[in-house]
């Protein structure tokens, strides 16, 4: 669509093309939300779980190598 060296026909095409991508397929308006609530924020991406939930399953010790820091 921005290149100058393109034809009209070529810019015409590129544009329907974009035209026919679902709005809601890009990343960008995708959300990460935990696997077990469903809550939108504070999701730890290594966990794919929301902080209350990776807490309460890592007080259980239930998650490999996740330990209580004490320092």
């Amino acid at each position: 669509i921005n290149d100058a060296n393109a034809t009209e026909e070529e810019r015409f095409e590129a544009r329907l093309k974009f035209q026919s991508i679902p709005r809601n397929a890009a990343p960008v308006r995708q959300r990460r939300r935990c696997a077990l609530t469903g809550r939108p924020r504070g999701t730890f991406r290594k966990f794919g779980l929301g902080r209350i939930k990776i807490r309460e399953i890592a007080m259980r010790g239930e998650i490999p190598g996740v330990v209580k820091a004490s320092w």
